[in-house]
Parts: structure tokens; C-alpha cells; sequence
């Protein structure tokens, strides 16, 4: 019994924050590139299969696209590290409207920071307010962590039955909030939030290691 019990426990997977941070940076880089395919942002053709957390991921093949990926993930694992974001968004917009038609969400707290900081961060808008930091999670397994992250990714798969369909030319950016003052990029610039007029919003699954919490919320705009 107590050698099985010692087994259990060097199965237990825990995070450094450096290790947390890769590991939501990554989760992000997979998301959004779930994201594209699934809605049919660019060609099926354009994606090629890789294996990620158990499953098979579908990755840009587009030279634009990655170019613009890595640009974001390089700055965005930077940051990670440093604790300094709260936020990562996809918008999905129509080229030939301008019209923001979908928006995923991708909320991130620091679960072994002090919630101080985050409190003073609060704002009036709702969906934007930033809730104290939650107690730090136990320690996972390897194999519940990839199950969680799974968990997320059939979620996104499987969002094609209740999303609309996307008409027209449509094109993406990635907004990421940061804290005001990290060093920005010359190239970034501010935006709005580009939120979905009149939009639905759904929540999906959240996954957490033992410094991050990860929560997901896609809206959209209904059909006519």
C-alpha cells in the first residue's frame, strides 16, 4: 500500500511559475489556433496536424498567420512570466462589414499572488473586473492537468453546434491585456475591446495549475 501511495505521489505534477506560465503561453498558441480552424477563419488546407495534451491539434500553416502568432507569443510568454497579464482575446471579424461577429475570452489569474493587486484593478464594467486571486490550487497530476486542458479544447471543437455560422471573408485579431505598466512593443498599439454588440455569451470550462487559473467565455453575435 505505502508503495503505491509514493507512486501516486511522484505523479503529482507542480508547476514553477516559469513552468506555469509556458504552459498557459502554450495553451493560448493551441487556442487560437483551435479557434481558427474550427471556425473556418482560413482553409482546412492551411492547417496541419500536430499532437498536443493527448489529442491531435490542428496548426497555421499560412506564413502570415504564424508570422503574426509568434510576434504575439514571444511578447506574450515575456509577460506571462512576469505576471503581468489578466487577459487574452480572439476577435473574429467580418472584412467586408467590420463587424466584430465572435469573441473568445481567455481570463487569467495568478493563484499564488496576492489578490491586492488585483483588487485595485476593478473597473465598472463588469465582464472586465478582475476578482481577487483565488487560493492557490493543489497540486495536480500530469494526467489530470491534460485531462482539464482537454476538457477545454473539445469544448472549443465542439462550440461548431451552438455558434452561428460565419458568413463572408472573415479575419482575427488577439488583444491582450496587460498590466499598464509593462514595457509594450513599439509595433503594438492600443484598441478597444472590440466587444459583440447585443452579443450571447456562453461559458466554457476553466483549467488551472498550481500558479494560474485559466477561465473561458465565447460571445457572438445571433443571426438575422
Amino acid at each position: 500500500m505505502s508503495a503505491e501511495k509514493e507512486k501516486d505521489k511522484s505523479k503529482v505534477h507542480k508547476l514553477s511559475l516559469k513552468g506555469s506560465s509556458k504552459y498557459v503561453a502554450d495553451f493560448f498558441e493551441y487556442s487560437i489556433n483551435t479557434i481558427l480552424f474550427q471556425r473556418g477563419v482560413y482553409p482546412a488546407e492551411d492547417f496541419t496536424p500536430v499532437k498536443k495534451y493527448g489529442l491531435t491539434m490542428l496548426v497555421s500553416q499560412d506564413a502570415q498567420v504564424k508570422a503574426y502568432i509568434k510576434k504575439i507569443m514571444t511578447q506574450l510568454k515575456e509577460w506571462m512570466l512576469g505576471g503581468k497579464i489578466s487577459k487574452l482575446v480572439v476577435v473574429i471579424t467580418n472584412k467586408d462589414t467590420g463587424e466584430h461577429v465572435e469573441r473568445w475570452q481567455f481570463d487569467v489569474q495568478i493563484v499564488s499572488k496576492s489578490s491586492s493587486k488585483k483588487s485595485l484593478r476593478k473597473g465598472a464594467d463588469s465582464e472586465n473586473a478582475i476578482p481577487d486571486a483565488p487560493a492557490p490550487a493543489p497540486d495536480k497530476t500530469e494526467t489530470e492537468l491534460q485531462a482539464e486542458i482537454q476538457s477545454v479544447f473539445r469544448q472549443i471543437t465542439a462550440s461548431v453546434t451552438f455558434l452561428p455560422e460565419l458568413r463572408g471573408n472573415c479575419t482575427f485579431n488577439v488583444l491582450v491585456y496587460a498590466d499598464a505598466d509593462s514595457e509594450v512593443p513599439m509595433e503594438w498599439g492600443d484598441s478597444d475591446a472590440k466587444e459583440i454588440k447585443n452579443g450571447e455569451k456562453v461559458q466554457l470550462r476553466s483549467f488551472s495549475t498550481n500558479n494560474h487559473k485559466v477561465d473561458t467565455l465565447v460571445s457572438y453575435r445571433l443571426g438575422e
